[in-house]
């Protein structure tokens, strides 16, 4: 059910289990891309291209894809200067990709190459029923089209090590070039691997030129625990928050505030967002400013804007874990189903400061909702997240929040149920403020 919320905070339609239909209908960032584009399609929203000239005057409800990146807007009549609320999220997520040349032979079996992608926490990944999803591009003619591919038969496996040939028998250390690449047929010689993928896509062999392809847990998501509170699903770093800013954003989108609502997703978050498409990419900043143009302003409008502006990088968080609470900072217990929260870091691992802080606790203040503060500890490495490079490219005061979870970076990862719905309400709230969206004087 949604979160109850004041009469002038937007309500979101999130819950539980349409995160768990969404991660399911998702298992690669090109597939949350096209999962989130058929959301905004079906509430009035066109897709535009980067390549085309956008319509100046001419406010409404847009998008823009670029690959496994999305950026949306909700732009309506006002001055060209009127200040962006941001909620950014990505759409990847840690796990085992295949090689460029994946055709593999060892003792008897046939295996397909795979490398870990982000920091994929590899033995969880061990003996699961896999399949592949991703892109291809495919030559057509003289030119070069995009197919999805998505493959839900278990048609790849990594095996685990008998205990009986272990070492240790407290677990195996595994080598990322050695242990972790898939078996999927027994023999000396079959079938190249790639011309099955090219036969699930229903493309000739022989046109396929490229692949960004990766494996998924074929397990369903689900609710799990006595009470179903809990969610247990693959992914949820970080389409929880893709999720959650998309029913946020699209709440916002319905009753406007004093600011323009943005949903920016970016792909490659886990290996450093340095591409044509991550949070480092032109992409955001070149959207802004083209909403700005559209709206009859220039640079100056643009700048201005972006000084009122203010970003709220969504990520998730840990919850205190209770077999290993000392792992975590004594006095910040985060509780799983005890709402957004707030993650500060004295070395900018995340990006958030006081302004920051400030308007996302208004926001669940306003939203009905419980803000939990994360610190982590000082003598174990911090994680990141888009919100530090998101802040440095655009100027903007960034707030990084996110919802809480066990096992992150596992292949199968766990999260409340009723958080679900609390850190959309309080995205929706943030995305639409009642005052000035920031403080200028800073």
């Amino acid at each position: 059910m949604p979160v109850a919320a004041t009469p002038t905070t937007p309500t979101t339609t999130a819950t539980a289990e349409g995160l768990c239909a969404f991660i399911d209908a998702s298992p690669s960032p090109f597939h949350v891309c096209r999962t989130v584009a058929a959301e905004l399609d079906a509430a009035g929203f066109t897709r535009l291209s980067e390549s085309a000239a956008w319509t100046a005057g001419a406010p409404g409800r847009y998008y823009v894809v670029r690959g496994g990146s999305l950026v949306a807007w909700a732009d309506t009549p006002g001055s060209a200067a009127t200040p962006f609320r941001v909620v950014g999220a990505h759409t990847d997520s840690p796990n085992l990709r295949v090689k460029q040349h994946p055709d593999l032979v060892s003792a008897g079996w046939r295996m397909v190459g795979l490398e870990p992608y982000g920091g994929a926490w590899l033995n969880s990944w061990l003996d699961r029923e896999l399949g592949l999803s991703g892109r291809l591009t495919v030559r057509d003619g003289n030119s070069v089209r995009t197919e999805l591919v998505r493959i839900d038969d278990p048609i790849l496996r990594v095996p685990q090590l008998a205990i009986h040939l272990s070492e240790d028998r407290r677990g195996v250390s595994l080598d990322p070039q050695r242990h972790v690449n898939a078996i999927w047929g027994v023999g000396e010689t079959g079938g190249a691997f790639l011309d099955v993928v090219a036969e699930y896509a229903a493309v000739p062999p022989e046109s396929v030129l490229g692949w960004e392809l990766m494996t998924h847990d074929l397990a369903p998501s689900r609710l799990v625990g006595r009470e179903r509170d809990l969610v247990s699903a693959p992914r949820l770093d970080n389409q929880g928050t893709c999720y959650a800013g998309l029913h946020g954003f699209l709440a916002a989108a319905a009753a406007p505030g004093t600011a323009t609502p943005v949903l920016a997703m970016f792909d490659h978050e886990e290996v450093g967002s340095q591409s044509d498409r991550g949070a480092q990419s032109d992409l955001l900043p070149a959207v802004l400013e083209r909403i700005v143009l559209t709206r009859g302003g220039g640079r100056a409008e643009y700048l201005a804007a972006l000084a009122g502006s203010i970003c709220a990088s969504g990520d998730m968080a840990h919850a205190t874990h209770p077999n290993y609470p000392e792992r975590h900072e004594p006095a910040h217990r985060i509780e799983v189903n005890g709402g957004p929260v707030l993650k500060v870091n004295q070395n900018l691992r995340y990006a958030t400061d006081a302004t920051g802080a400030g308007a996302f606790a208004l926001a669940c203040a306003q939203a009905g909702v419980r803000l939990q503060r994360y610190v982590h500890r000082a003598d174990l490495p911090c994680g990141s997240t888009i919100g530090p490079m998101t802040a440095a490219r655009t100027g903007m005061p960034t707030v990084d929040v996110g919802a809480p979870q066990l096992a992150m970076h596992s292949a199968r990862e766990l999260m409340g149920a009723a958080d679900v719905v609390s850190y959309a309400a309080a995205l929706a709230a943030f995305s639409a403020p009642e005052g000035e969206a920031a403080d200028s004087g800073r």
